[in-house]
């Protein structure tokens, strides 16, 4: 799916700037950024099929559309604004609000892991009675497009990093194009992901041993990919979350953690020979994702003593 997506915004920035050929840094704007953005949108797209689960196969595509339009919203309504707005007027508030950003990612990481380790639940699953399937459907696509809107924000960030020195209108027309392609991308895999149980039930009935079996696989297969998913949306949580925190520090004259980290890739890529730059950059993910987990589980800690709090309170 990673080399998919890549494939996708390569191909997209490429039309873009067919297209626009009087706009030339406005296509070169939106490659930079559709390749350096990658990692966040596979995040994005693993993060996004676990809002979706638990309902209904005929619910599944319209929440992924409410999802997308929300994710639309975030970029181009939300974020595209106060990225331009911030870019002239308040460059260095960028990386700060970046870092409350990760923080929030960390947090929502860390409580899923910790409610997956037996911790309390928070919230309505279904894994026990919903009374209100309607406002349960609304409570989970709020929080994925929350959850958008921070991935989204990291995405919006390395876009205008790659075009922050061309002119206010390339900039903006960049950014949009950046936005309108990656959501097309995730949620269009992550729609694919989500019906794929359906796809083999219907290749189930075709004529054919081969087609049959196939989808048969296809059918018993995907809930153990959306449990993989699930868990790699968690831990892709505490990735971003962690690197953002790791970025933040070393840009505001803290480089200690994140030379830390960097030290650890470099010593994996020397040590993994020819392997080593997958080593290095998992060794990396790791140290970032460690350093998201601390943060995010301190963070639900005290959220979740101030809740006691104010309910003995009341």
């Amino acid at each position: 799916m990673a080399s998919g997506l890549v494939a996708l915004l390569d191909d997209v920035a490429v039309i873009a700037r067919a297209a626009a050929a009087s706009l030339d840094d406005v296509g070169l704007g939106v490659a930079k950024a559709g390749s350096k953005a990658a990692g966040v949108v596979i995040d994005d797209a693993a993060v996004t099929p676990g809002y979706v689960t638990d309902f209904t196969p005929e619910r599944e595509l319209p929440i992924i559309w409410k999802i997308a339009k929300g994710s639309l919203f975030n970029k181009l309504v939300i974020l595209l604004p106060i990225a331009l707005l911030l870019s002239a007027f308040l460059p260095w508030l960028i990386t700060p609000i970046l870092m409350i950003g990760g923080a929030y990612l960390a947090f929502e990481g860390a409580e899923k892991v910790i409610e997956k380790f037996g911790g309390e639940h928070h919230g309505e699953t279904l894994e026990e009675p919903v009374q209100d399937v309607a406002a349960f459907e609304k409570s989970r696509v709020s929080g994925a497009i929350r959850t958008d809107l921070i991935l989204s924000a990291e995405i919006m960030a390395i876009a205008l990093s790659e075009v922050a020195d061309n002119s206010l209108v390339t900039r903006a027309v960049a950014l949009a194009l950046v936005g309108i392609v990656i959501t097309a991308g995730v949620y269009g895999a992550v729609a694919l992901i989500v019906k794929m149980d359906d796809i083999g039930l219907h290749l189930a009935k075709k004529q054919g041993a081969g087609t049959q079996a196939f989808g048969r696989m296809l059918v018993s297969g995907m809930p153990k990919v959306l449990t993989v998913l699930a868990s790699v949306g968690t831990l892709a949580m505490l990735w971003v979350g962690g690197g953002i925190i790791l970025h933040g520090l070393e840009e505001l004259g803290v480089p200690a953690p994140a030379h830390v980290a960097h030290d650890f890739q470099h010593w994996l890529a020397a040590v993994g020979g020819p392997l080593g730059a997958v080593l290095g950059w998992l060794g990396y993910a790791v140290a970032s994702a460690l350093v998201g987990l601390v943060l995010g589980a301190v963070i639900a800690v005290i959220v979740h003593l101030i809740a006691k709090a104010r309910g003995k309170a009341h």
